[in-house]
């Protein structure tokens, strides 16, 4: 789906002059109709649902999902267009939060938590509750888009939600441990490796690589790092904090983050299964899946650095 600027800020307006059922409903259908269209992403999709649900799901079972799926995704826009002109009543009201407890207690300790997050739900309801219900500083790592109005425009709606966004590039290591140093929650959306660099891991089943950044900075600066999603739940969100992984030294630091970033794979396993028709992930994210696309011959990147590079720069986040 091609994004321009003035259709988001088209939409933006009218997401936020309709009343929310009546959006969400309207939502919905887009995101139906969009199923015939999508060709490439409904392709992806389907891949990821056959992974997710397993080899006896029926075809029709991996149709309805596949279907969802655009749901879910036209829900998440609705939502995050909609989200900064809800007033924090109406942001508290529409979040429940499981774990919460595993913030709370690295805040207490001074250290800011790090929620390794897939592309499931709506983060951003979350990140703005945290803020406002809270008083959290919340801060992301985001890709650099193009054109450059269109990255401008994510981050002025990030900055509407009360999120600090660190743009990927040489300065987002350090800029990230200053932010965790301060304590604030830190935000990755690590379930595809942007750069093509990242650490080899089993995922469901399959060799490909994940971004190295979240175990890196967790390594590196103590904090815990939780893996999160934010679901929807009828009209609310829920989210779920997973319990620290194990981020302790053990021996190189490479041997570790390769560790650590596949017990993330994991978790990240079990997060997407509670409600795989919330993943949207709908880009190419396996070997396997660029040769479904007839894009490549299906060699898997090795010995990639954890991050991208030396000096170990982070995932980016939607």
């Amino acid at each position: 789906m091609e994004l321009s600027v003035g259709g988001l800020r088209l939409a933006s307006r009218l997401v936020r002059a309709v009343p929310g059922p009546v959006g969400a409903a309207a939502a919905s259908a887009l995101g139906r109709l969009a199923v015939p269209l999508s060709g490439d992403q409904r392709l992806i999709a389907e891949r990821n649902m056959r992974r997710a649900l397993g080899p006896d799901a029926s075809d029709a079972q991996i149709r309805r999902a596949v279907r969802q799926v655009f749901q879910s995704y036209a829900r998440y826009w609705f939502d995050t267009l909609r989200l900064p002109a809800l007033t924090p009543t109406q942001v508290a009201d529409g979040i429940s939060i499981e774990g919460l407890h595993h913030l709370t207690e690295a805040i207490d300790r001074g250290v800011g938590p790090i929620l390794a997050l897939p592309h499931v739900g709506g983060w951003e309801w979350a990140g703005r509750y945290l803020g406002t219900e809270h008083g959290w500083n919340v801060s992301a790592v985001a890709e650099k888009l193009e054109p450059p109005e269109l990255y401008e425009w994510f981050l002025d709606l990030r900055d509407e939600l009360g999120m600090r966004i660190i743009p990927l590039g040489p300065s987002a290591g350090s800029e990230s441990a200053k932010a965790l140093a301060d304590g604030d929650v830190m935000c990755l959306l690590c379930d595809r490796d942007l750069a093509g660099s990242g650490i080899e891991v089993g995922f469901f089943g399959e060799r490909t690589t994940l971004p190295g950044g979240p175990a890196l900075m967790a390594l590196r600066s103590g904090s815990p790092l939780l893996p999160t999603a934010v679901y929807f739940r009828g009209s609310r969100c829920h989210g779920v904090v997973e319990a620290p992984l194990d981020t302790e030294r053990r021996g190189r630091l490479r041997d570790d983050v390769e560790r650590v970033t596949q017990d993330l794979a994991h978790a990240l396993e079990r997060l997407i299964r509670i409600a795989p028709e919330q993943w949207h992930l709908l880009q190419p994210n396996w070997p396997s899946d660029l040769v479904a696309l007839g894009l490549d011959d299906g060699v898997a990147p090795s010995g990639a650095e954890p991050t991208g590079d030396a000096e170990g720069r982070p995932a980016a986040s939607r």
